[in-house]
């Protein structure tokens, strides 16, 4: 077989703040009818494509065991058609048709944007936050260092990225204990790894 179905419940493991899964409460009222969306991966990527979301309406449940048929033909899967019987797990749907009860926390992981360094993003390690006063709405304040930035980097924009905040929790989610706290402020990790408020920070010269 030339494809197979990605564990949803592993990619959230690795990503739990930028890949989704529905709740379990979903899951739980899910029967007979209802559709689906599950990843299929291809064993042999083709066209530089890893894999296709589609949609499977439910035809039996037995407690996290399903069965449905496809309800769309894939793109690059020529073992696959419409109206094919997929044998599927909970831990393989990725979307429902219900609402989401826990979506509006996923909501603000994708939508609340940051400025990191693209250091921090090569590195995945950041050791330094300041939050300024945000720009709009989705904008959250926070710019994010990897501390090892130096002055030549630090001037250039193009080493910068606004990216949603879901990527920096992924690298460290102890940062939510303080996240919402009000401009102007800046943390910094000590030798422990922990986060701490630097009180004398040098906002003078930073507002300049």
């Amino acid at each position: 077989m030339s494809w197979y179905l990605e564990s949803v419940y592993k990619r959230n493991k690795e990503a739990p703040y930028t890949f989704y899964i529905p709740s379990q409460e979903v899951i739980d009222i899910l029967r007979i009818g209802d559709m689906v969306k599950l990843i299929f991966v291809f064993e042999t990527r083709a066209d530089g494509y890893a894999g296709e979301r589609m949609w499977v309406k439910i035809t039996h449940r037995d407690m996290e065991n399903f069965k449905g048929v496809l309800s769309n033909d894939p793109f690059n899967i020529s073992e696959l058609k419409i109206g094919q019987e997929i044998s599927f797990r909970a831990e393989h749907i990725c979307d429902t048709e219900y609402n989401d009860p826990n979506a509006s926390k996923w909501d603000y992981y994708f939508d609340t944007k940051i400025i990191v360094s693209n250091d921090v993003l090569e590195r995945n390690e950041f050791n330094f936050m300041l939050k300024d006063d945000p720009k709009d709405g989705q904008d959250s304040g926070w710019s994010v260092l990897s501390g090892y930035e130096d002055d030549r980097f630090l001037s250039n924009s193009d080493n910068f990225q606004y990216i949603s905040i879901g990527v920096i929790l992924n690298i460290d989610d102890s940062v939510l204990s303080f996240i919402d706290e009000p401009p102007l402020c800046a943390y910094e990790r000590n030798d422990h790894g922990v986060f701490y408020k630097i009180e004398d920070y040098d906002w003078e010269s930073y507002l300049a």
